[in-house]
């Protein structure tokens, strides 16, 4: 298997932004979903696509705290999604957004976001959970080597981020125990760029974390189940997705996604997940829900 050159150009063109004309609401952009290897696109796609248009209509004193999102229709891979943005509100601490994702005349993507003037004020936050370095982890790469096929060439090297599992990953088997949790070091495979000022570059790697954050939620729903990404029949979907912004931190450093199943129901299961910089700084919090079907 050829690994490729790991570096973030998936994440980066995903989050490309075009400023077009709106036709529905305030303001509209265009952005592309980016390659994978199955049938249709991966949802951090319109996670981060659509972050990043609610964050390009507000003004730069104030950051995205929380999102709130739905995945209506399968997206088709390499073609363009319109956002069409509303400023639903803006006050003088907080503003709040609402957005659509638009493809071949449906909606594919709906979400509401809400942003906040930076306030000074008492803190608290968890411990993060003790973890092993992630240098002492397997890469994808690494755990891959020798597998042939788009799908272990993708998880080694085109998703832009180095993905490390504790206590190992459920790529082509349960590796560890079936529990309902796991944790994941998390970093781009190359320093992310510099987007001009303090504020525009908080924004991009708060994209980031929305990106990235939808590749592995579901996995302890997987693992707690018996079920690993190549289980025969297994079929996934994200239904729904909130995220909640609580620090500012880099996606080109180490992050801990600490991940825990909640419930499992129905074909569906609900996860979620804290992102924690290495000094313990809790970042984000992520919870969504999938469809999980297991083949018969």
């Amino acid at each position: 298997m050829s690994t490729g050159i790991l570096t973030s150009e998936t994440f980066l063109k995903a989050i490309e932004l075009t400023a077009v004309p709106a036709q529905i609401h305030d303001e509209a952009y265009e952005a592309t979903s980016q390659y994978v290897p199955w049938p249709k696109a991966y949802g951090g796609d319109m996670v981060a696509q659509a972050a990043a248009a609610m964050m390009r209509s507000v003004d730069v004193d104030r950051a995205l705290h929380s999102m709130h999102g739905y995945f209506m229709r399968p997206v088709e891979i390499g073609a363009t999604v319109r956002y069409e943005v509303e400023r639903l509100r803006d006050g003088r601490g907080y503003s709040t957004r609402s957005v659509r994702g638009h493809q071949n005349g449906k909606t594919v993507y709906a979400a509401m976001g809400s942003f906040q003037v930076p306030e000074e004020g008492p803190e608290f936050q968890p411990l993060a959970p003790t973890a092993v370095e992630p240098e002492s982890l397997r890469s994808a790469a690494e755990v891959l080597q020798g597998v042939e096929g788009p799908a272990a060439e993708y998880w080694s090297s085109k998703r832009s981020f180095d993905m490390r599992h504790i206590p190992g990953p459920v790529y082509l088997q349960v590796e560890g125990d079936s529990v309902p949790h796991q944790a994941i070091w998390v970093k781009a495979f190359e320093q992310l760029p510099d987007a001009g000022d303090e504020h525009a570059t908080a924004d991009l790697h708060r994209a980031a974390l929305a990106y990235v954050c939808d590749y592995t939620i579901l996995e302890p729903l997987l693992r707690v189940n018996g079920l690993h990404w190549s289980s025969p029949g297994l079929a996934t979907a994200s239904l729904d997705h909130s995220m909640w912004f609580h620090r500012d931190g880099r996606a080109d450093d180490w992050v801990l996604y600490a991940q825990e199943a909640v419930s499992g129901q129905s074909n569906r299961g609900l996860a979620t997940g804290r992102f924690f910089d290495r000094q313990g700084r809790l970042l984000a919090t992520v919870a969504q829900e999938g469809m999980i079907r297991a083949g018969s």
